[in-house]
């Protein structure tokens, strides 16, 4: 419907979906894969076939995919090792109605004594503004050389806090939670993402994405956040964009709900966020195919840019750093449905050997290259969130850092 989406043209919506709809025909003969960038290649081939052989099966399974695609965590939900993965999508999760409970009594009981805010620590280091204005830099010329229209610029921030992290997964209040522990090459990590990637029901394929944000504590703030130019052409931007998406595989592509907003609530106060809820319909053999599906949706527009491929080129050359599996996809697939979501809202772990001192001397033997006797080396724990916001031609970079340090919280 070209008339949700303020400053698309009808005449340019209905040619996209004129070459869409040729797109789809092709997609749902064949799901070939679609032509990726040379920084995107796409998933896997061996994640693609492992996915499409767990969901041709009878039994629900999680899947976690880095924003690469050349990384995956696939299980049988019955093969799931609490000791190794935790999550709780909407309610389903895997660990024990027993533990939930003692942790509701727990919490409550904190909160009730007031004891939560004071017995959590919780800093953060904000990247140097020089350093930020650097990379939005890069970006913003870009986009005014129009090499780029919408581009998702994100930091790697250090934090300190008290809590590990399965604490944090436990307190969390989110829509979508994982704990990923180490595991062979994997650094471990919690996410609390609040938004959904892409859903299947009923044959039909869903894709929620959110662009917005803004302090709701402040005067008249839906109202500000919905009348926001900027903020409106980058949600249009990327509604249109997650549109052409689900086009490569589904037909009837609509626009169903058009940025409608969500409260979100964390440890800094509640943020308000602006969604949209886009829709196609499947084919029949689906099931047989959900490697080429997500495949083809992938990276998520909602954290790349448009167009994708050029603008997935801007965010190498102005991040520098890797995002791992923040910004991928985390999903359960059910008997034919799926839920998955956006991995955003990231905290991720690294650790590393530190030598002991011992009255003002290393008990360290350089020499033999092994720890004193009686002494093995203690790990030093490192946190880093990581976070991120759209940037336009009409982006300020003063007010765009600051919405990045907004999103860095505790949801609790």
């Amino acid at each position: 419907n070209p008339g949700c989406c303020p400053g698309l043209g009808a005449s340019a919506l209905s040619g996209r979906v004129e070459k869409a709809s040729h797109q789809t025909k092709i997609c749902n003969q064949s799901f070939a894969h679609p032509k990726k960038s040379s920084i995107f290649a796409g998933m896997k081939q061996e994640i693609i076939d492992k996915i499409n052989q767990q969901a041709s099966q009878d039994e629900p399974f999680l899947f976690v995919i880095n924003y690469q695609g050349d990384k995956a965590f696939i299980r049988l939900l019955s093969d799931i090792n609490p000791e190794e993965c935790l999550f709780d999508f909407e309610g389903r999760g895997n660990f024990s109605h027993a533990r939930k409970e003692t942790l509701k009594e727990e919490i409550l009981k904190k909160e009730t004594l007031k004891e939560e805010t004071s017995e959590t620590t919780w800093q953060i280091e904000p990247p140097l503004y020089e350093d930020y204005e650097r990379s939005f830099n890069i970006v913003k010329s870009n986009i005014m050389a129009g090499n780029s229209y919408l581009t998702n610029l994100t930091c790697r921030v250090p934090v300190s806090c008290n809590l590990s992290l399965e604490d944090i997964f436990h307190r969390a209040k989110g829509k979508y939670k994982l704990l990923l522990r180490r595991k062979r090459n994997l650094t471990p990590f919690v996410c609390f993402s609040p938004e959904t990637f892409v859903r299947i029901k009923g044959g039909r394929i869903y894709s929620y994405p959110m662009k917005g944000t803004l302090d709701a504590s402040l005067p008249d703030a839906e109202k500000q956040l919905m009348e926001d130019r900027k903020e409106a052409a980058e949600h249009a931007t990327i509604v249109d964009l997650i549109r052409n998406d689900l086009s490569r595989v589904a037909e009837n592509v609509r626009v169903d709900k058009y940025r409608y907003i969500d409260v979100l609530h964390t440890n800094k106060g509640d943020i308000l966020q602006t969604s949209s809820e886009i829709s196609g319909r499947l084919p029949e053999d689906y099931p047989h195919h959900l490697g080429e599906i997500l495949d083809a949706q992938l990276p998520a527009g909602s954290i790349t840019g448009a167009p994708k491929d050029k603008t997935m080129q801007i965010i190498q050359e102005a991040e520098g750093y890797d995002r791992g599996f923040y910004t991928g996809i985390m999903g359960i697939y059910d008997q034919g449905e799926l839920n998955s979501a956006v991995m955003i809202r990231f905290i991720e772990e690294e650790t590393s050997p530190v030598d002991f001192e011992t009255d003002g001397e290393k008990n360290f033997k350089a020499k033999e290259g092994k720890a004193s006797e009686g002494k093995e080396p203690k790990a030093s724990r490192k946190l880093y969130f990581k976070a991120g916001g759209g940037i336009t031609s009409k982006s300020d970079c003063r007010k765009e850092y600051e919405e990045v340090i907004q999103k860095i919280y505790l949801p609790f």
